[in-house]
């Protein structure tokens, strides 16, 4: 697959990745390389990847605990006093080796150590692949809040090895799927299309719709790379979906949500948003929905629970004047930014995802 030019860094692909960072490794003669990893990065992928970059200049790898319960100021401390005391300075690159909390806490490292090393990323987990580590947003989570810290800083390139994908658990590619699909509901029905019969796309073909995932996302990224307009229609899904998630996080009796499986739950009740507030079609809802779980099952959302995660919408991070943002859609591929919902409505709309 052909590498794609961002506006921030380049996109490589399988094979080529390994060319491009040896030439990248061999022009800027890093004084010292640092990988980040998790303990199951560091297993199943680490020595695949350092047997592919072929370098003789030192590298040091520092290891964090998995998960999105980690991504937090406490986890950078330890990694930015790993750093010191390796004695990393402006020349150094760290390389992020794993999924979307790795490229988001160690992009955020890097631009903030020493007031900004290079760093490159390279997504292991689909959901890393198609957006995480695309368009330069870093960050960290604060008492559960979702990235309320960060900085949008693009890496010197992003390498996206699919070869990573044969590590993954099967919810871990689901996870990923959410973000694909988004992708063809803001600005592509035939991507979306894609999706109706999964189980007939070959790798190959899987291999394709990844690369156009990214041609999406990195479209408008491009556009508006600092989120002053466009870039908003990424987030459809993510302001219900990422309270979802937040309160699952918060509460460790609760079963399980990775990001993905979140997001797409947010997707529907943003669809049923939609067509209240901009008349989207209901055979569309229908559509949204019943293709969402198949994919994703139907776990279900506690009544109990409504009122709290109602209550963390007013902490998203997309929030202006005190105001709840949502993205609609209109249609498949005409998003709207900027829209607004009361309590009682947002109350149906999770019902209308738990029926």
């Amino acid at each position: 697959m052909n590498s794609i030019e961002t506006s921030g860094c380049a996109i490589h692909f399988n094979n080529a990745c390994y060319e491009h960072i040896s030439q990248f490794l061999t022009t800027t003669t890093p004084s010292k390389i640092f990988v980040l990893v998790d303990e199951n990065t560091h297993l199943h992928c680490l020595p695949y990847f350092l047997g592919q970059i072929g370098t003789s200049l030192p590298i040091e790898i520092i290891e964090i605990d998995a998960g999105e319960q980690h991504k937090n100021i406490e986890t950078c401390l330890g990694v930015w006093e790993a750093l010191t005391e390796l004695g990393a300075d402006k020349k150094s690159l760290m390389i992020n080796l794993g999924g979307g909390v790795i490229t988001d806490i160690g992009g955020f490292i890097a631009s903030t150590y020493k007031r900004g090393i290079p760093y490159i990323n390279v997504p292991t987990s689909l959901l890393a692949m198609v957006d995480a580590s695309v368009g330069g947003k870093t960050g960290v989570d604060l008492g559960g809040l979702k990235n309320q810290i960060g900085v949008i800083n693009s890496g010197a390139m992003v390498l996206v090895d699919t070869a990573f994908l044969s590590t993954l658990p099967e919810a871990q590619m689901r996870s990923g799927l959410a973000e694909m699909l988004k992708h063809g509901l803001i600005q592509d029905a035939s991507h979306w299309q894609v999706f109706e019969a999964l189980e007939e796309i070959t790798k190959s073909d899987f291999d394709t719709h990844i690369r156009q995932s990214i041609l999406i996302k990195k479209a408008v990224v491009d556009e508006d790379p600092y989120e002053k307009g466009l870039r908003k229609i990424l987030n459809f899904g993510h302001t219900i979906g990422h309270a979802i998630e937040t309160h699952a996080l918060n509460h460790p009796d609760k079963p399980e949500l990775l990001h993905g499986e979140a997001i797409a739950i947010g997707m529907v009740v943003e669809a049923y948003i939609s067509q209240q507030e901009l008349g989207l079609d209901q055979a569309v809802v229908k559509e949204i929905k019943e293709r969402i779980v198949k994919i994703f099952g139907h776990p279900k959302i506690d009544q109990n629970d409504f009122n709290a995660i109602i209550a963390l919408l007013k902490h998203d991070k997309k929030n202006e004047h005190g105001q709840i943002n949502f993205v609609l859609l209109q249609a498949i591929g005409k998003p709207q930014i900027d829209c607004h919902a009361g309590t009682e409505l947002i109350i149906n709309a999770l019902s209308f995802y738990n029926a």
